[in-house]
């Protein structure tokens, strides 16, 4: 396994093993709550794991056994003045990279996934939660809004259920994530690294240039009307029939082995 020191002083674990990157914010004490340079630790880890070809996979996590992530610090996230508003920009660019990563992404969620830490969260591929996850949106019962984690959730649920939690300031267990749609698997918390684990290799066994391929072109019809999407990705197909990983995995179907992707 690499690991690296936290990034900095940014309380951001980073470590790689058989093709998986780990994101841990390491703020136990404050229940993984984001500073300012937690968000930045995490951006500066994403871009680690972006650049590193022997990385197929990225799960982001939290410390301990209370939090994946409380949220932004309030004195981080409430400030006021062009100052604070331009720190504010550092959680926006962060939701961004992890969509614009190119490598799967699975949130392993223990415990808290409260404001901002519930965007971190939707804002992965996959997130798997132990049976004590808690998310919800409570920034209005402070007298604040959750104004940048509204795209993420609207990408993860109904809009309904977005005004609904976000008005409400309501805690969501595990089990109702799950009926909802946000969450992909609950799993009892003795079982969360072995699924989470078991979940990574799976992925990094498929080739990695179909996976970017395929989730880059899922992310961007997402954002358009049905029309333009279709032809979208119909030119995207063409595109992907030309790849050798195409090639070689239409090859070993056919003669019954397994494919041996080479990322091309």
């Amino acid at each position: 396994m690499l690991e690296k020191p936290p990034l900095g002083d940014s309380e951001v674990a980073y470590s790689v093993e058989n093709g998986v990157a780990r994101i841990t914010i390491d703020r136990p004490w404050r229940r993984n709550a984001m500073s300012f340079a937690v968000m930045q630790g995490l951006r500066d880890a994403l871009a680690l794991a972006k650049g590193d070809e022997a990385v197929r996979v990225v799960v982001l996590t939290g410390a301990g056994d209370r939090a994946f992530c409380a949220g932004a610090d309030l004195d981080a996230i409430a400030g006021t003045g062009e100052e604070a508003h331009a720190k504010r920009g550092v959680l926006v660019g962060l939701f961004q990279d992890l969509w614009a990563l190119g490598k799967p992404t699975i949130a392993r969620v223990r415990g808290y996934a409260l404001a901002g830490g519930m965007g971190l969260a939707l804002c992965c591929d996959f997130v798997i939660a132990a049976d004590d996850a808690q998310f919800g949106t409570p920034e209005v019962n402070v007298g604040l809004w959750p104004y940048i984690v509204t795209v993420p959730m609207l990408r993860s649920m109904p809009p309904r259920k977005v005004l609904e939690l976000q008005m409400t300031g309501r805690r969501v267990g595990a089990v109702e994530a799950l009926a909802i749609g946000f969450v992909n698997e609950v799993v009892t918390v003795a079982n969360l690294d072995e699924r989470v684990d078991e979940l990574a290799a799976e992925l990094a066994a498929k080739s990695p240039l179909v996976l970017q391929l395929g989730r880059d072109a899922f992310y961007r019809a997402l954002e358009m009307e049905s029309d333009p999407a279709l032809e979208y990705l119909h030119s995207k197909l063409n595109e992907h029939t030309k790849i050798a990983d195409a090639a070689e995995g239409i090859a070993a179907f056919a003669e019954k082995r397994p494919p041996m992707w080479t990322g091309r």
